[in-house]
């Protein structure tokens, strides 16, 4: 008797400590990651003082703000399976000091090719997405990590931390900066301030987090988890992110140019207007999460990519400035639940390789996030069509293909429920 009491008082020690340090990886990793997404696209905000510093072209500031956004979609691949490998825990404090370096070294730059390398160094920091869903989705069971993910995914909402700080800092900072200019003024602040944070969260994420950490990919050979890779199904969840992940980052950077040049509005109101995609398409990941847990992956992703087709397929009509607005909002309503039903999708299909898939489908994603407001400016310069329906016309078309390809797989599925005999699992 007195030994059962004994067992029973410590299994719910071990699930309670269990429950605080899952907790501790979660919200670690989600403040570490909203850190490091404001450090990683800074420059859409500092390109402007930079570029009146530095007499800035306008191709060259977009060449400014698309190397950091490059490197931060590279290497995604590569620090999910080393996160696999040795845990998220070293490897995110490691990502967070290595990124402190050059974002404090920006302010010595004083030419425009200097600026080009720290920020393409800066751009690393992006990199941690890949890293958190491999660490926070080894420390959750199968049925909390749609939450759980949609969670950390939330710190997608750092895109808009710069925007909100860096206006009312360079405002009131006095251009000297402080301590007889040991502490500089005006813009070179904030990477400073970005660079102390992120020793700050490092120490935070190493001393903080639990010991020793889950490592699902340890002793597993590298050739095996790039194997993975080869299935058709992780390029379909990596073609699904560019519709979610990919698009929110190019439209959050392209929808106030759009809203100047194609509805007339000044700058501060266009910047309003994006924000009220942003939020949603950020916000709302946590609530994809929930909804994918509850009802599954494919049905709330399924839903998501229907939406998309129907509101960009609206939005290629020209209208007014408040019905576009309106239909913007529900995209982002949109993305930011799909984003969780993407990632709830890959410990679904594939519990040992989260790192590998998560890193690939992340990589995809941010380089479509870097390819499309080019594509976007030729399908309007080929196509002779109005800014706005070449735009949403691109959307409409990589979102069509995406539902489509989903449906050829629901029905494959269902005819192989049918005949199992005929049933081919690596059919995408």
């Amino acid at each position: 008797m007195a030994q059962t009491l004994s067992d029973t008082s410590s299994t719910v020690v071990q699930r309670s400590r269990s429950t605080r340090d899952r907790s501790k990886v979660l919200w670690i990793g989600t403040i570490g990651f909203t850190l490091m997404f404001a450090v990683w696209l800074q420059f859409g905000v500092l390109s402007v003082p930079i570029a009146e510093e530095f007499g800035l072209t306008n191709s060259q500031v977009a060449w400014l703000i698309s190397v950091a956004a490059l490197n931060g979609s590279l290497w995604r691949l590569i620090t999910g399976i080393m996160a696999d490998r040795w845990g998220g825990r070293s490897v995110m404090a490691a990502l967070m000091v290595v990124s402190a370096i050059p974002t404090y070294f920006v302010i010595y730059a004083d030419s425009y090719t200097q600026l080009l390398i720290f920020a393409f160094l800066i751009g690393l920091a992006g990199n941690s997405f890949t890293i958190g869903v491999s660490w926070v989705s080894a420390w959750y069971p199968k049925s909390q990590q749609g939450l759980a993910l949609g969670i950390f995914g939330a710190g997608n909402v750092g895109a808009s931390v710069t925007k909100l700080v860096a206006p009312l800092l360079l405002a009131v900072l006095p251009a000297g900066g402080f301590l007889g200019g040991l502490i500089p003024g005006g813009w070179r602040f904030i990477p400073v301030m970005y660079a102390l944070l992120l020793l700050v969260m490092a120490a935070i994420t190493w001393y903080g987090s639990p010991r020793p950490d889950i490592t699902p990919g340890a002793g597993v050979p590298l050739a095996q988890q790039f194997r993975v890779l080869k299935k058709v199904r992780v390029w379909r969840f990596s073609l699904y992110y560019v519709v979610v992940f990919g698009a929110y980052v190019a439209l959050s950077g392209w929808m106030p140019t759009f809203y100047v040049k194609n509805f007339g509005l000044n700058l501060g109101l266009a910047a309003l207007l994006t924000a009220l995609f942003i939020f949603p398409a950020s916000l709302l990941r946590p609530v994809g999460g929930w909804l994918s847990d509850k009802h599954g992956a494919r049905p709330i992703m399924y839903i998501s990519l229907c939406t998309m087709v129907l509101a960009t397929g609206a939005m290629m009509v020209p209208s007014n400035v408040w019905v576009f607005t309106v239909l913007l909002f529900v995209v982002g309503i949109a993305m930011g639940v799909g984003k969780a039903a993407v990632f709830k999708h890959i410990p679904e299909y594939f519990p040992k390789d989260v790192g590998a898939v998560g890193g690939l489908v992340g990589l995809i994603g941010g380089l479509g996030a870097v390819a499309l407001p080019p594509l976007f400016a030729y399908a309007q310069e080929w196509t002779g069509l109005s800014m706005q329906s070449a735009t949403f016309g691109v959307l409409f078309g990589i979102a069509l293909i995406s539902l489509v390809w989903m449906q050829v797989v629901v029905s494959h599925d269902h005819r192989d429920r049918a005949h199992p005999a005929t049933a081919d699992r690596d059919a995408g």
